[in-house]
């Protein structure tokens, strides 16, 4: 697993994690392209993940403008979707 691209979202989670379902949901439902980081299939890129959140919390949300969210509420996705004209 490489850094996350920068003209991308790329969303670290796992399949047993609420919050990951939840906004791996919601950007599905928006129509909103994204990379999907698997932490169960890829467990390595957890340190990937830390090191760009400096947390273990999941998921770790990266946006194309280099910024990222921890554990972000649907509000807070969708405002910064809107900050960046993705949606």
């Amino acid at each position: 697993m490489t850094n996350p691209a920068s003209d991308t979202i790329t969303m670290f989670g796992a399949d047993w994690c609420r919050d990951c379902i939840r906004t791996k949901k919601q950007l599905d439902e928006l129509g909103v392209a994204y990379t999907y980081v698997d932490l169960v299939a890829d467990p390595a890129a957890a340190d990937i993940a830390k090191d760009i959140s400096g947390r273990t919390n999941i998921p770790v949300v990266v946006y194309p403008d280099a910024s990222h969210h921890v554990e972000p509420s649907n509000a807070d996705v969708e405002s910064k979707l809107r900050e960046l004209s993705i949606i």
